[in-house]
């Protein structure tokens, strides 16, 4: 419980748009918590988000939210123009309308028993710039480490002394790895840990293995390779490279790459040319990527950096072999 008997109150900041998000506050949606939950980026509530209100400077009007997520903030009649609006109420004159004052004044209002930051570059720097703003007394403060957040972003300057600073202020701490528990150490941390976790928190085994295939591995036809542009994580162009190494040994499967955004048509080039069949799945339900998983014999991932890959513990699940890497 909370304070005075209330139910507990947690404000998640956080990635709205992210399915990460969406799941791991869908663990405590049957608790009769109070959940709240600021937007650390201008993009709409994911979908899949239940029994939460959302704290955003306009309404995103998003079709298909569950009729239990709350959106607080200016609404707006047009089917077009939420984000530009966003974006030009964050370029006002003042700080009044800078996220971390919005964040600030929240907290005020909201007075949470708990701030839950969900990663760290967006959500975690944000936080940390409202808890200098609000002062003392603050809200019992978590973090939970996602991904490349330590790992990676603590060996750039620029990241590092940030990263650091958060470290110090928070309470307890969440990890999607063991590694990244020590090394939050290493950073400044002197909380309490409350474990390791995958950045969803979690699974639904019996959900996900009815999309699996009967039937032996051996005998599926995929092979599921995880996409995106040659970002600062992402190697897509390495992963067809390194597949066009085997051609030969992959005519009998079609080669599917699941993307988040448009792929370039030259990027499959040295596949095609090899006569290796591939098809790109477009941005698409998680259930339909997770099908996709449960028909695949290998799954394909290359990576600068992560903790413990979600799509690694999904391979798992659905039966492929997963192949990931975390250095190029």
């Amino acid at each position: 419980m909370g304070r005075q008997g209330h139910p507990l109150r947690i404000l998640f900041v956080a990635m709205a748009e992210s399915v990460h998000t969406a799941r791991w506050l869908g663990q405590l949606t049957d608790q009769g918590w109070d959940l709240h939950l600021f937007p650390s980026r201008r993009f709409g509530p994911h979908e899949a988000l239940r029994a939460v209100t959302v704290h955003s400077p306009v309404r995103s009007g998003r079709a298909g939210l569950d009729a239990s997520v709350r959106e607080r903030g200016l609404p707006w009649p047009l089917p077009r123009g939420r984000r530009r609006l966003a974006n030009a109420l964050e370029r006002c004159p003042g700080d009044l309308l800078k996220p971390a004052v919005r964040l600030s004044r929240l907290i005020h209002r909201l007075r949470p028993d708990i701030v839950h930051s969900l990663e760290m570059q967006s959500a975690g720097y944000l936080t940390l710039a409202a808890k200098r703003l609000v002062g003392s007394p603050f809200p019992k403060w978590i973090y939970s480490s996602w991904g490349s957040d330590l790992y990676y972003f603590g060996r750039m300057l620029e990241h590092e002394p940030r990263i650091r600073a958060v470290l110090a202020e928070c309470d307890y701490l969440f990890t999607d790895c063991e590694r990244d528990q020590g090394l939050a150490r290493e950073l400044g941390f002197r909380g309490e840990s409350l474990g390791v976790f995958p950045g969803p928190g979690g699974f639904d085994l019996e959900e996900m293995w009815s999309l699996r295939k009967p039937g032996p591995v051996a005998a599926r036809p995929l092979i599921m390779v995880k996409a995106g542009h040659e970002s600062w994580a992402g190697r897509t162009q390495v992963a067809v490279e390194a597949l066009a190494r085997v051609a030969d040994q992959l005519r009998p499967y079609e080669v599917v790459f699941c993307s988040n955004e448009p792929l370039a048509a030259r990027t499959l080039d040295p596949l095609s040319q090899v006569g290796v069949r591939c098809a790109v799945l477009p941005p698409s339900p998680h259930q339909e990527i997770l099908e996709r998983l449960g028909r695949a014999r290998v799954a394909l991932a290359v990576n600068v950096s992560d903790g413990t890959p979600n799509t690694l513990l999904e391979a798992m699940i659905m039966g492929a072999l997963p192949v990931q890497s975390d250095t190029v």
